[in-house]
């Protein structure tokens, strides 16, 4: 058996065992998810165009028995790209994407300052810090995004739409895999079409067949240029506050270049 066919099957298992218990109520079958992407994209930048940010804040790092708090710098492009940098008491930390549809690279580095690779599976899919960018991501021409449900979500009322990226030039069984990787789960409040938290997998660097759940929550938007962009995210691994952030300011449109990005 081939190792995506394993991997396929196991995935397959998988989520079937672990689908939600949520009680749902389905949106309304006339209202499309693409709908719900064009009324939050509006609600985010109205005719704004951004092609990249640069945010900066403070962090609150919160991983077992440390707690420490720093300060932190995100920048991101349209595309997807996407760099972090903390300085924390116990040193720097960084770690950046650089999408590609079969090819993308990433990294992380700590306080010693050695750099690691990404596993491949824990960067096919969008890491969500820039919930515009995501939410145009979504709507690309090799994305398909559903419409889920609405649902009540830690105390909000919201609409839950699952986006995935397709993969046309591989192998069914193949292609099944990496949908799966590919997928984030995107919440917008119901009453302003603002993302209020955006959910996807990690996995252990040696098996893309283990789900560890991420969650950004995002608050505090304020308009920026034209743009709604949320200043306070909280990350959530495994269900664990693991990063609480506030930004204190953000730039749109600097320039920034993939290059700048990547490894330093």
């Amino acid at each position: 058996m081939s190792f995506f066919r394993h991997a396929f099957l196991m995935v397959s298992s998988f989520i079937l065992a672990m689908q939600p218990a949520l009680s749902q109520q389905v949106a309304s079958p006339s209202v499309s998810a693409s709908t719900f992407v064009q009324q939050s994209l509006a609600a985010q930048v109205g005719n704004t165009q951004v092609s990249d940010a640069t945010l900066t804040g403070t962090a609150r790092r919160i991983a077992g028995s440390d707690d420490e708090s720093g300060t932190v710098t995100l920048k991101v492009l349209s595309s997807g790209a996407t760099r972090l940098d903390f300085n924390f008491p116990s040193g720097p930390r960084s770690e950046f994407r650089l999408p590609d549809p079969l090819t993308p690279t990433g990294g992380w580095s700590g306080p010693d300052g050695v750099s690691h690779a990404i596993a491949f599976h824990n960067l096919v899919n969008d890491w969500g810090w820039f919930p515009l960018f995501s939410l145009a991501l979504a709507r690309a021409q090799n994305s398909v995004v559903s419409l889920v449900g609405t649902e009540i979500r830690n105390g909000q009322s919201v609409i839950h739409l699952a986006a995935s990226s397709g993969f046309p030039s591989l192998s069914a069984e193949s292609s099944s895999l990496l949908t799966h990787l590919s997928q984030i789960d995107i919440f917008l409040d119901a009453t302003t079409s603002l993302p209020a938290s955006i959910g996807y997998n990690i996995h252990p660097d040696n098996n893309a067949l283990v789900d560890i759940p991420i969650e950004l929550h995002f608050s505090d938007y304020r308009l920026v240029n034209g743009a709604q962009i949320p200043f306070h995210i909280q990350k959530s691994i495994n269900n664990s506050l693991s990063l609480d952030v506030q930004f204190q300011t953000a730039a749109l449109n600097t320039g920034l270049t993939a290059s700048q990005l990547g490894a330093q």
